[in-house]
């Protein structure tokens, strides 16, 4: 029985194996905790503020930009610097744009302006920051245990994204958007604190400075790699045409259940952590493309359902198992980057899947408000739903090598092992 189960739960060696792991997985438990508090009441205070989903989903716009410049910057910036120091100097700032939310919250007269342009500020921020923390990762662990320490940073995410949201939607109901917006402060300084104590993480020798020539070369790498095209577009497609998030507060009304707000935003981490918790199975795969594919079609069809389906239950039993398609589709995507990137390369590769990962929902937001205030809310989340899966079957045709990657014979895969050993 012992074995069975070590079959199927999560490969704890990282955690084992590095103290840098170990403590980076602590810090982005609590810095999600906190965003995902945020996540929730920010929307929630522009639908209050405005009762559009116009102006909800422009969020979405208003995150684009800064997110696309600092994206591509932060990625050549984690190849040129210190790694460590980029992740605290950013989750500083972060903090210090949870405090605007606060005071303005606490205001007798709560502004909109300030909410957009913090807004833009996080994600500027977050596009600093990703491609640092993610080149990370191939640097602290062991390459053998890449695939689990991408488990476990998923189920970490997702345990944010379940507490969070269910918190905050509780928070907002009973004691205002102050007392959201202050438990975030209050993530961000633990956050902060743990961050000093990781390991300094030098850039690689004859590393040059951030440039756009710098910029450029990764992007050529990432081009003339049909299978990282295929997990890039996969995502972008699936993020951009089937992201319900914005929709939330108006489809609770629509279903006369307003006190399932908080748990639509969580019900989606509920099933990755299922799958994250039963996750030892994808330590023993190779074919992580498949893995993509099949989880954003996934996603898209569970989304399509959650708009069809008019009990609240189904609904978020639906949300789940959208959840547990985008966690499949995330570890391939992971496992694959971490395998098969080069060390000199990994921050400007990670910049870009920061825009593939992150591009995606921003316009999708835009996308679901503008489709809803046209077609009303059920109607763009199914929509969006059936798009999405249409979409991925394209690209799956288009990009063979993507479903056809196997991490036992593929070359770039093959050089990364050499290059750990």
């Amino acid at each position: 029985m012992t074995s069975k189960l070590s079959a199927v739960l999560p490969d704890l060696s990282p955690w084992r194996s590095s103290r840098d792991f170990r403590l980076l997985w602590v810090q982005g438990l609590v810095a999600y905790f906190g965003s995902f508090t945020a996540m929730v009441a920010l929307p929630l205070q522009i639908k209050d503020l405005t009762d559009s989903p116009l102006a909800v989903g422009a969020m979405g716009a208003v995150e684009l930009v800064p997110l696309v410049v600092c994206g591509l910057y932060g990625g050549a910036l984690a190849d040129a610097v210190d790694r460590r120091r980029v992740i605290l100097a950013t989750e500083a700032v972060l903090g210090l744009l949870a405090l605007v939310l606060l005071l303005n919250a606490l205001a007798p007269r709560p502004m909109l302006w300030p909410l957009y342009v913090v807004a833009a500020g996080v994600s500027a921020m977050a596009g600093l920051q990703r491609p640092a923390l993610d080149s990370l990762i191939a640097r602290i662990v062991p390459h053998a245990q890449l695939p689990a320490s991408a488990a476990l940073n998923a189920l970490r995410w997702q345990l944010g994204a379940i507490a969070g949201p269910a918190l905050a939607g509780l928070v907002v109901a009973y004691a205002g958007h102050g007392a959201a917006y202050a438990t975030t402060v209050c993530c961000f300084a633990v956050s902060v604190l743990l961050c000093l104590r990781l390991s300094p993480a030098p850039p690689a020798r004859g590393s040059a400075k951030p440039s756009l020539r710098g910029i450029a070369e990764g992007a050529r790498y990432a081009w003339s790699r049909p299978v990282l095209l295929g997990t890039y577009a996969v995502d972008l497609a699936a993020m951009l045409l089937a992201f319900p998030h914005t929709l939330f507060p108006f489809l609770a009304d629509e279903l006369d259940a307003e006190w399932s707000l908080g748990l639509m935003y969580a019900a989606g981490s509920v099933g990755s952590v299922l799958l994250s918790l039963t996750s030892g199975w994808t330590s023993r795969v190779r074919r992580h493309g498949l893995m993509v594919v099949v989880g954003a079609a996934g996603w898209g069809l569970a989304v399509a359902a959650a708009g069809w389906l008019e009990n609240v239950w189904l609904v978020l039993l639906a949300l789940a198992f959208a959840g547990a398609g985008d966690m499949l589709s995330g570890l391939g995507r992971s496992t694959i980057w971490n395998q098969t990137i080069p060390d000199e390369l990994r921050g400007r590769l990670a910049g870009i899947e920061v825009l593939s990962y992150s591009v995606g929902p921003q316009l999708g937001q835009v996308r679901a408000g503008a489709m809803a205030g046209w077609t009303g809310t059920r109607p763009a989340v199914w929509g969006g739903g059936v798009a999405c899966v249409a979409a991925v079957a394209l690209l799956a045709a288009a990009l063979p090598k993507l479903v056809t990657y196997d991490a036992a014979t593929d070359e770039d895969a093959r050089r990364r092992r050499e290059a750990a050993a």
